[in-house]
C-alpha cells in the first residue's frame, strides 16, 4: 500500500499554568492549535502562523536553538521541536507532526478566539482528550511551571 505523508505542526501554548486547547469539530477531542506546513514554509513559521490564525494569539516558540554563526551563508538556526511524532490520520495517510511549546508574546491579556480556551490540569481530567494530548500538556506544565 502506498502511504502519503504531510508535515504538520502542533503548538502547545502555556500561560499562567494553563494550556490553550479547542474541541475539534470532527474528532470531538480537545487539541492544541496546529496544521499543515505549507510548501516552502519553515516549520517555525508554520507553528507561529497556525497559532495566530486559529487563536488570534502571537506566540514565542520555546526550545533549543542551534548556535548562530556569523559566517556568510551559514545555516539559519531553527527552534528544535519539543517532539516529533507520526500519526495515522486515515488508512494510507499519515502526518509527521512537529510538536512545539510556546508562550504568548507580551503584553498579553489572556484572550483567545473561540472555540479555544485555557485549560488547567484539573480540566484535563474531565475533557475528552487523548492520552497523548494529556501527556504533552503534563510535560509543558512541568517544564514551564
Amino acid at each position: 500500500m502506498n502511504i502519503t505523508r504531510d508535515f504538520t505542526v502542533a503548538v502547545f501554548v502555556a500561560w499562567q499554568k494553563r494550556v490553550l486547547l479547542h474541541q475539534h469539530a470532527k474528532l470531538g477531542l480537545f487539541l492544541p492549535p496546529g496544521g499543515h506546513i505549507e510548501p516552502n514554509e519553515l516549520p517555525d513559521n508554520a507553528a507561529t502562523r497556525e497559532t495566530l490564525e486559529e487563536t488570534g494569539i502571537s506566540v514565542q516558540l520555546i526550545g533549543e536553538l542551534a548556535p548562530k554563526s556569523t559566517q556568510p551563508n551559514a545555516p539559519k538556526p531553527l527552534i528544535r521541536p519539543r517532539g516529533v511524532q507520526l500519526e495515522q490520520i486515515s488508512v494510507g495517510h499519515e502526518h509527521i507532526d512537529l510538536v512545539y511549546f510556546a508562550k504568548p508574546l507580551e503584553p498579553f491579556d489572556g484572550r483567545a478566539l473561540e472555540p479555544f480556551f485555557w485549560a488547567t490540569m484539573a480540566d484535563l481530567e474531565t475533557l475528552p482528550a487523548s492520552e497523548e494530548i494529556k501527556l504533552w500538556c503534563q510535560l509543558i506544565f512541568m517544564e514551564l511551571a
